[in-house]
C-alpha cells in the first residue's frame, strides 16, 4: 500500500510545474513484480490529479503569477499560451510529454478550457504514456 501511495504522489507531483519523476518509480514497482494495471491506473489518477492543479493554477494566473513561489516566468507563460492558441484543445494529447506538457495544462487553465474537455483529453494522453512504459518495461511492445 506504501508503494501505490508512493507511485500516486510521485505521478501527482511530475504532472505539476515542481520537478520529480514517476516513470522511475512505476517501472521499479513493475519490475518488483506489482499488478500492471493496477499501478498503470494509480499512476494516471496521480497524474492527472496534478495536471488538474495546474489548470487550476491557469484560472487563477492573475491573482498569483506575482507571488514568489509561482513556478512559472512571465515569458514561459506567454509561450504557452501562444502554443494553445496556436494548436488549441488537442495540444492536451500532448501533456505527456517532457518539458511542454506541464505548461500546456497550465496554460489551458488560462485559457478557461472547460474541465469537460481538459479532462479527457489529458486523461488519454496520461494513460497512454504509462500503458507504453508499462508495456515496454513488460517486454510486451
Amino acid at each position: 500500500m506504501l508503494s501505490l501511495s508512493g507511485l500516486f504522489l510521485a505521478a501527482l507531483i511530475a504532472a505539476t510545474l515542481l520537478p520529480a519523476q514517476s516513470e522511475a518509480v512505476l517501472v521499479a514497482l513493475l519490475l518488483d513484480g506489482g499488478d500492471p494495471v493496477l499501478l498503470v491506473a494509480v499512476a494516471t489518477a496521480g497524474n492527472v490529479l496534478g495536471s488538474l492543479v495546474n489548470w487550476w493554477l491557469g484560472l487563477q494566473v492573475q491573482r498569483f503569477q506575482g507571488r514568489r513561489w509561482f513556478p512559472v516566468s512571465p515569458a514561459r507563460l506567454e509561450r504557452a499560451q501562444a502554443w494553445y492558441r496556436r494548436y488549441g484543445r488537442w495540444s492536451l494529447l500532448l501533456s505527456w510529454a517532457p518539458v511542454i506538457g506541464d505548461p500546456i495544462t497550465l496554460a489551458a487553465g488560462v485559457m478557461r478550457e472547460p474541465l469537460r474537455v481538459f479532462l479527457p483529453l489529458v486523461f488519454i494522453a496520461k494513460a497512454m504514456r504509462y500503458i507504453v512504459l508499462a508495456l515496454v518495461t513488460l517486454g510486451l511492445m
